[in-house]
């Protein structure tokens, strides 16, 4: 009952907040050129894996779907928001947006070459996280690629750590904690990049983007 009350409030916030947050965010990747090299460096994974369709969770307004589409992948966006995905389908009518969960995602079996989370995870229960991360391993095809980011932990030591966010309760992550459940969930590492905060951030926290692998299928002898 708490987890689905956390993902209602998380729901109902965003609604909220949703136009603000587009007036805020839209262009935010203008200003961070390290996002933008891990989101290339994304693509090129999936493009070479075979199939460029990737779902953008947690979407939001789509700003970022729309990038993932000029880096020449077939992406669709997914966010709990209705308010955000009206706000997406009528920013990008050439895109596909939908509202749905992380963690029952309306997808068969290995349908996607590739998944983002950026920073979705947040607002997610600790306890909750392993299913989600096994929702993302299932909807990839053998040798996809999930990225995630997220913010990390002070102490490396200390798995989770919450913080105030200004629209719903919110986690950061040790990065091997979190790298570590990728592997329990069967995504493999495959690299890190780890953002320093400006001193003008609001946030003094790392930034954390994790690149992992689905394990291809072997081909019987």
């Amino acid at each position: 009952m708490v987890e689905h009350d956390a993902l209602g409030a998380t729901r109902q916030a965003y609604d909220e907040a949703a136009a603000l947050y587009a007036q805020l965010f839209r262009d935010e990747l203008r200003d961070l050129p390290l996002d933008r090299a891990i989101l290339s460096a994304f693509a090129d994974f999936v493009r070479a894996s075979g199939d460029g369709r990737v779902a953008d969770l947690g979407c939001g307004p789509g700003h970022i779907t729309a990038h993932l589409g000029e880096l020449g992948l077939a992406a669709f966006g997914v966010d709990a928001s209705s308010e955000m995905i009206g706000l997406a389908r009528q920013t990008y009518p050439a895109l596909r947006f939908d509202v749905g969960s992380m963690a029952a995602l309306d997808l068969g079996d290995g349908a996607l070459g590739g998944v983002l989370s950026r920073w979705s995870i947040i607002h997610t229960p600790p306890r909750e996280l392993p299913v989600i991360l096994a929702e993302f391993h299932r909807v990839l095809a053998p040798g996809g690629h999930l990225l995630v980011g997220f913010w990390a932990t002070d102490d490396p030591s200390h798995p989770t750590q919450s913080f105030d966010h200004r629209v719903a309760r919110a986690y950061r992550w040790s990065p091997d904690h979190l790298a570590a459940m990728l592997r329990e969930s069967g995504l493999a590492e495959v690299a890190r990049m780890v953002r320093e905060p400006e001193p003008t951030d609001r946030r003094q926290f790392q930034g954390i983007y994790l690149l992992a692998r689905k394990a291809a299928s072997r081909c019987s002898a």
